[in-house]
């Protein structure tokens, strides 16, 4: 289906799981459509969350972002964008650490209430999370914390191909995309290409996520950018550090502004590619499948 038919399969106030990791990967496409069918009031879990969430917070998309850490990418350190919104108190940020978001995706997916972790033990995180429980292990009687699985009602994964019915194969790093995948109750794919069964079948230890999990696929070429997708672009450095300069310099209208002219206007994704250039489309993707077959 197509990027709008996708969308209008997530109502507001949905909780939303988002596959890849920083800037990885990252379901953009998706997050733009969602931009500009002015969703409201979702709530956003992701292992670590980009500049996407700048988008998601700034747009009035997303109320509340679960995470383990919100920057603008690894350069450019904490957000600005998340900050003012949420000590001015109209947005939500969930912290947890890494493992205990993996481990919450993952419990979710196996359908337990809850897994065992060490993490977070002896933290600052934990006294933030009252959804937690310490507890003594019944076999060892060492301490243990207990993370609540995670079962977002949606999850938007990004993936390098997969089939029509959606076997999706990733390469690289997998982050907790299987594991979301499993947690959601509804699966939506983008894909850089849609391939033939027959092509799966012939690597079928590739597909990562099998087509039972999925509820819709959606090809879209360069459906992270500017965020990279591993073995096929790079991130689009230019256009981040111009995005960057804008968001910091005013994290409330420079937001504003970028979503005006790239999310808004663009009349569908081709043309917001196009906004980005081809000059630096190009050398993304010279640098991505470079670095795949070095």
């Amino acid at each position: 289906m197509s990027l709008a038919e996708a969308a209008a399969l997530i109502p507001d106030g949905a909780s939303v799981g988002i596959g890849g990791s920083t800037m990885s990967r990252t379901p953009m496409a998706m997050i733009w459509e969602l931009i500009r069918q002015r969703r409201k009031a979702l709530s956003c879990s992701r292992c670590i969350v980009s500049t996407d969430g700048d988008l998601l917070f700034g747009s009035g998309v997303a109320d509340e972002i679960v995470t383990s850490w919100f920057a603008q990418g690894i350069l450019w350190g904490l957000s600005k964008v998340m900050r003012h919104h949420v000590e001015k108190g109209d947005k939500r940020y969930q912290e947890w650490s890494h493992m205990a978001i993996g481990m919450r995706f993952r419990a979710g997916g196996m359908g337990v209430p809850f897994l065992p972790i060490r993490s977070m033990l002896g933290s600052d995180v934990m006294a933030q999370r009252p959804e937690v429980r310490e507890t003594d292990c019944p076999f060892t009687g060492e301490k243990l914390l207990l993370v609540p699985a995670l079962n977002p009602d949606v999850a938007l994964i990004h993936v390098q191909r997969c089939d029509a019915y959606g076997n999706a194969q990733i390469d690289g790093l997998q982050f907790m995309d299987i594991d979301l995948a499993m947690a959601a109750n509804c699966v939506i794919l983008t894909t850089e290409r849609i391939v033939s069964n027959d092509q799966i079948r012939r690597a079928p230890d590739h597909t990562k996520i099998p087509f039972f999990c999925v509820d819709a696929v959606v090809e879209v070429p360069y459906g992270s950018a500017p965020h990279e997708c591993y073995g096929l672009y790079e991130p689009m450095m230019q256009h981040m550090e111009s995005y960057v300069a804008q968001a910091n310099a005013d994290p409330v209208g420079g937001v504003l502004k970028y979503l005006e002219r790239y999310v808004y206007e663009p009349k569908n994704w081709a043309a917001f590619l196009s906004l980005i250039g081809m000059e630096e489309l190009l050398e993304a993707t010279r640098k991505g499948r470079s670095m795949y077959n070095d």
